[in-house]
């Protein structure tokens, strides 16, 4: 079923000195429980799309719809995890992950409830007292990932989320990240500069021409499921291959 429908959406940034086109007619939809993956030339707009979908900012011609509804602003029904993990340092990890429900005024007994089952889940429970700079790096991100999911989302808006962590941490976390989406059935969209990190990840990959970026080409990726066992796979390397191609090109 299809959870999200971008149709000709174009976006110009205007200044007294000057407009700037940052995307042109870009559709796209994603269906119901897929993990898409965009990928481009720096610069392109990757993280402008993201902020179109999410409501932060609205098009300049063109239509984006979540579930048959027209978004209109922020709050419907997207969560965003950010390249940092934005975590409150004063807050313990357990009021971290109820912030968004608080700051809409829907905490509850139920709410509650899954947050610290979701933290349970996932192997944060025993440090839900304790605080952000306690936590490793990979750890921090798990939590900022259970904030975005206690919001309850039908779309999750990955901004490069693993861009801040090294190389092992950011293989292990991606691979945790990839499992709790899957688990808890959600529908991804991830912005990323890594072909590799795409490649693993996703279901499909878009790759966006130079700004004003456009839709350039979609490889739908048919390796094993999980981060981990595609990297391990022997035609990993053809795939990052030809996205390269089409990133560069």
């Amino acid at each position: 079923m299809e959870i999200l429908k971008m149709e000709n959406v174009s976006l110009t940034y205007q200044t007294a000195e000057r407009e700037t086109k940052a995307i042109e007619n870009i559709s796209l939809t994603i269906d119901d429980g897929e993990f898409i993956a965009l990928v481009g030339p720096s610069g392109c707009g990757k993280t402008t799309i993201l902020s179109l979908i999410s409501g932060l900012i609205k098009p300049s011609q063109g239509t984006i719809t979540l579930k048959d509804r027209p978004v209109t602003g922020p709050g419907h029904g997207v969560g965003y995890m950010l390249q940092k993990d934005m975590l409150f340092e004063w807050r313990t990890i357990e009021k971290n992950v109820l912030l968004g429900p608080e700051i809409g005024h829907k905490v509850d007994d139920e709410i509650k409830n899954e947050a610290n089952e979701l933290l349970r889940k996932y192997g944060l429970y025993e440090f839900r007292k304790h605080y952000p700079a306690q936590l490793s790096g990979g750890m921090r991100q798990r939590a900022a990932l259970i904030r975005t999911l206690a919001m309850r989302p039908q779309l999750m808006l990955l901004d490069e989320p693993f861009s801040a962590l090294d190389f092992q941490t950011r293989l292990n976390v991606c691979n945790d990240v990839y499992n709790i989406i899957k688990s808890e059935k959600k529908t991804a969209l991830l912005v990323t500069h890594d072909i590799s990190e795409a490649v693993s990840l996703a279901d499909r990959v878009i790759v966006l021409s130079a700004r004003p970026a456009t839709v350039k080409k979609t490889f739908t990726i048919d390796l094993a499921q999980g981060p981990l066992l595609r990297r391990e796979s022997a035609e990993f390397g053809k795939w990052f291959d030809l996205i390269w191609k089409e990133v560069v090109s």
